[in-house]
């Protein structure tokens, strides 16, 4: 060989080095816009999720829509890396992918308003919500990696390399972007951060791409008008944001909130009086809490488990808890304040359960009750085994299953598998609870889980809610022992004020048919079984989201619209009607069409007869109509209603003694219908329950007058007068001083 031709061949690692520094801007291009686009679509799960929930339906909505999107992105990115110069076109296309991430954040946030997809069958609501968002930024992203190949190509290398270590770089940069979106950024950031940081990220590249093209600093400048409004803390910022729908709208009730690898975590007030709280798994409610009462339960299936417990845990000293799933902690406060000495295991995927529970819903963490953060199923099966150092052999009394909620039900918590290893940690007298939400005509879940626990557990009962109602959802408690039990008669005991109803033997063999098969780890369709149920769901949140509404239209005085969206609320769930027509009664009673108020109330009774919902408002309702009926000089008719107001606000109140509102209106009532002892019984309670409010005082001591109680009713008002005085109001003091000098004088005029 001679040396000329020597020096002029490049070497091998000359030409394997100049074809990687060949590839690199291409490869980086599409590592960064693969990971772009998982980084959208686990996005698009979590903001898809405070909406519409977390289930089968949208991740196969997700995943559909995303690949028909990087589809058409692949189809044209390869017509135009045909038609334009691959720099410039990237640079295009990574500017359009930016603003494609904030038009996601405003379609987003703009469909959650939008009724009319509720309107819709479920699968097709969530379908068409995701449709309407991801495609384009999908195929935004899609379309770079063709643009990408001829970039490549156009650097002098072969066909067949430049392809292979474009695709091979995507999908390298598609594997670290789920990895880092999964396990540190939505958890660092939350899926709305992170979306303003990823179209800044786009833009970023498009501006490196073309350094010249003004319009790009153009649209910089825009991006990071919108960003500030839709991420800074600030009220101008916030409410801009908000009526942009650049953000969520802010929400006064809103208390706590944080994303998890597990979902987003959200605690929302919904009572004041008392302070009443519901936490929140991705828009499903998991459990309900009244502050600074660690025993009272607000939710069905809470109440079920507590009241058997109560009834199978005898002496109840030394008892071994398990609740798989802590649900806001609400539950096992409870076990721990009825129980302190017993052991109590708590299983949570995550830590922020337990974080949402200490910053918003009382709990307080306690030695004697051990978090175990594992997946459920996992924990179970290595306990079974004996895998847990120091816990082989270990029983437990009850375990709780507080897993399952209205938005979803985890499979592995179903099948055969599960049932048998939880059969294996129970004790002789052991007794294993779970929950379910299904539809009542159907119950095809239920009856799946059913025939599923009684192949390892011989002793099987369902008790559901709404026992008069035979249609919509309703919740189910199943309880498997190894014992026989009678659920009725334990319930009737401890919980004497529970409307419930424990299905019979022909119900349950109806309800088995109906489920099918049995479940096991190969064979779980839960999604499938549960289908009638989240239809269902769907047309009680579109009624929910009707009373919303009208509730805003109330709050801006109109009536009349308002009105229509209270009928359109009871249309759709007629388990909204004892509300929906209270809410019209008293719109009518503002608007001073007293007769139309009547009518509404009486609708309102025939609504609860009928369905026997509205347990919760019908008191009120009857306290309305009576106060009505008074006014039009229908005495005897207006005092049979305060009767039943009287009768349904007692047995709220049996059940929720901590209401404030229920004893006010009680005390009300009561001295409508001449009982004073009464009255002053309950706004006694109501004054206890919230000694800052000075309208307690007055109408007790109005109360105690009634009956000559002048020394109890001195004692009030001087309450009353201290308080008045500490709130600076000197003006109401005095006249309330005036007031206990007349009772002063009542009361010696009444021992002469």
């Amino acid at each position: 060989m001679s040396e000329s031709a020597a020096l002029g061949a490049p070497s091998r690692a000359t030409t394997r080095s100049g074809s990687f520094l060949r590839m690199v801007v291409p490869s980086a291009t599409v590592f960064f816009s693969s990971g772009c686009l998982v980084v959208l679509e686990l996005v698009a799960s979590r903001l898809v999720a405070r909406e519409l929930g977390s289930s089968v339906y949208t991740w196969t909505a997700i995943v559909s829509v995303v690949l028909a999107g990087l589809a058409l992105g692949l189809y044209g990115g390869g017509r135009i890396a045909d038609r334009c110069h691959a720099r410039r076109a990237l640079a295009v296309v990574f500017g359009l992918a930016s603003a494609a991430c904030v038009a996601t954040v405003v379609l987003d946030n703009l469909l959650g308003h939008w009724l009319g997809l509720w309107r819709l069958g479920w699968p097709g609501h969530v379908l068409v919500h995701v449709g309407i968002i991801f495609p384009l930024p999908a195929a935004l992203l899609g379309a770079i990696g063709p643009i990408a190949v001829k970039m490549a190509l156009e650097r002098g290398l072969p066909a067949g390399r430049a392809t292979g270590a474009v695709y091979a770089w995507a999908a390298a940069g598609g594997a670290v972007g789920v990895l880092l979106t999964g396990f540190l950024l939505i958890p660092a950031l939350g899926s709305a951060t992170l979306l303003w940081l990823l179209g800044a990220a786009l833009l970023a590249v498009a501006v490196l791409y073309w350094i010249s093209c003004w319009a790009m600093y153009l649209w910089a400048m825009v991006f990071v008008a919108l960003a500030t409004a839709g991420m800074s803390g600030d009220t101008w910022a916030q409410e801009a944001g908000a009526a942009a729908f650049l953000r969520e709208g802010p929400d006064p009730n809103l208390v706590y909130l944080d994303e998890r690898p597990s979902g987003r975590l959200v605690v929302r007030r919904v009572s004041r009086r008392p302070d009443t709280r519901v936490f929140l798994q991705d828009n499903y409610a998991r459990s309900e809490v009244v502050m600074g009462d660690a025993v009272h339960l607000r939710q069905f299936h809470a109440k079920v488990y507590a009241g058997l417990t109560q009834g199978l845990s005898g002496d109840g000293r030394n008892l071994a808890f398990m609740v798989l799933g802590a649900g806001g902690y609400v539950f096992p406060r409870y076990l721990k304040a009825c129980w302190p000495d017993s052991a109590l295991d708590v299983v949570e995927t995550d830590t922020g359960a337990a974080k949402a529970g200490e910053a918003a819903l009382g709990f307080q963490r306690h030695p004697a009750i051990k978090i175990v953060v594992e997946e459920a199923r996992r924990y179970v099966n290595l306990l079974a085994a004996g895998g847990r150092a120091g816990e082989s052999g270990k029983r437990y009394d009850f375990v709780y299953n507080d897993a399952p909620g209205a938005g979803a039900v985890p499979p592995p918590l179903t099948t055969w598998e599960f049932y048998e290893r939880i059969a294996g940690l129970l004790a002789e007298e052991g007794v294993y609870l779970t929950h379910l939400r299904d539809v009542c005509q159907a119950g095809r879940l239920v009856g799946a889980v059913v025939n599923t626990a009684r192949e390892v557990l011989p002793y099987v009962y369902v008790i559901a809610d709404r026992p008069s109602r035979t249609w919509g959802n309703a919740t189910f408690v199943v309880v498997a022992a190894k014992r026989p039990l009678d659920p009725r008669a334990i319930l009737q005991e401890h919980r004497a004020h529970l409307e419930f109803r424990v299905l019979d033997e022909s119900e349950i063999r109806s309800l088995r048919e109906r489920g099918g098969a049995v479940l096991t780890d190969d064979y779980a369709p839960v999604e499938t079984l549960r289908a009638p149920a989240v239809r269902q769901g769907a047309q009680e949140e579109l009624a929910r989201r009707y009373i919303q509404k009208a509730e805003d239209l109330q709050d801006e005085y109109q009536y009349d619209q308002s009105i229509r969206w209270y009928e359109r609320a009871w249309e759709a769930d007629p388990s909204v009607a004892v509300e929906a027509y209270e809410q019209i009664g008293l719109l009518s009673v503002a608007r001073s069409r007293p007769e139309a108020a009547v009518e509404s109330f009486r609708r309102a009774i025939e609504a609860h007869a009928r369905t026997g919902e509205g347990r919760s408002v019908i008191g009120s309702v009857h306290m309305n109509l009576g106060l009505l009926l008074g006014r039009a000089g229908k005495f005897e008719e207006a005092k049979a209603h305060r009767l039943e107001a009287v009768k349904w606000f007692r047995s709220e109140l049996e059940d929720d003694p901590s209401a404030v509102v229920l004893w006010e209106s009680l005390g009300d009532t009561c001295a409508a219908l001449g009982d004073f002892p009464g009255a002053s019984d309950a706004f006694g309670r109501a004054a206890a329950l919230e000694p800052q409010s000075p309208s307690h005082y007055e109408k007790l001591a109005r109360a105690l007058e009634r009956q000559h109680r002048y020394d109890e009713a001195v004692a009030t008002v001087r309450k009353h007068v201290k308080l008045m005085r500490e709130q600076g109001r000197r003006d109401v003091a005095t006249q309330l001083d005036q007031y206990i000098e007349v009772l002063e004088w009542k009361k010696l005029k009444q021992r002469k």
